[in-house]
């Protein structure tokens, strides 16, 4: 879809300075998880746009997206003022680093990594497969959807370590295969490439998105 209005279905707050938007999915929007939209707004006069990766598990009926709010940012602070029933533009989807119906999935996941962290492992436990969730946070967002993901079988390890500095971390890597996942900022790219290596993977198999 184009330059596409689309109905906010709701705001949610899923950690500090974190919220999720619900949004109305316009007819013949097929994403994946992993993939981003882009989102348009107006603020103060100026049309700003922002890139946003779907936390949602499927886009039926509706898809989300997470939102860190960055108060001094551009466009977040806007989107979180935002209520049911508002609208606000939006393009995509865009991506080639997504879900595909592995069988089994590895995501290591960095900040706002966490919300496409959380939508591959649901749909890949909810298509019968496996998943291990790595997520790096000092302030975790999506916190009761990682605890239903391990409810559902999931191997969850979130810190606030270096990743090759926690064990819990390096020890489910160890015993992890499957398709490799990477989302979050170039620092937290090459920190999570370097403990793939040192756990037996290979970096350049994982399919990786670099947040800037």
């Amino acid at each position: 879809m184009e330059g596409t209005e689309i109905v906010v279905r709701a705001v949610r707050t899923v950690g500090k300075n974190t919220i999720a938007l619900e949004l109305e999915s316009p007819a013949k929007f097929d994403a994946q998880p992993g993939q981003f939209v882009q989102v348009r707004g107006e603020v103060d006069g100026e049309e700003i746009t922002r890139h946003y990766t779907l936390s949602s598990p499927d886009t039926d009926g509706t898809f989300e997206i997470t939102v860190g709010i960055d108060p001094d940012g551009d466009l977040s602070p806007w989107l979180a003022e935002l209520e049911s029933g508002d609208t606000i533009e939006v393009d995509g989807p865009f991506g080639r680093s997504y879900y595909e119906g592995e069988e089994s999935v590895v995501v290591l996941a960095g900040g706002p990594g966490v919300g496409p962290a959380v939508g591959i492992a649901e749909r890949a436990i909810a298509d019968g497969g496996e998943a291990v969730v790595i997520y790096r946070d000092d302030e975790p967002a999506h916190e009761e959807r990682l605890r239903e993901l391990e409810t559902a079988g999931a191997a969850v390890v979130v810190t606030a370590a270096p990743l090759v500095e926690d064990e819990d971390v390096t020890d489910a890597l160890e015993s992890a295969s499957g398709q490799l996942f990477v989302y979050g900022f170039a620092d937290f790219l090459e920190e999570a490439n370097a403990v793939l290596a040192a756990t037996g993977h290979e970096p350049d198999d994982a399919k990786s998105e670099n947040f800037g």
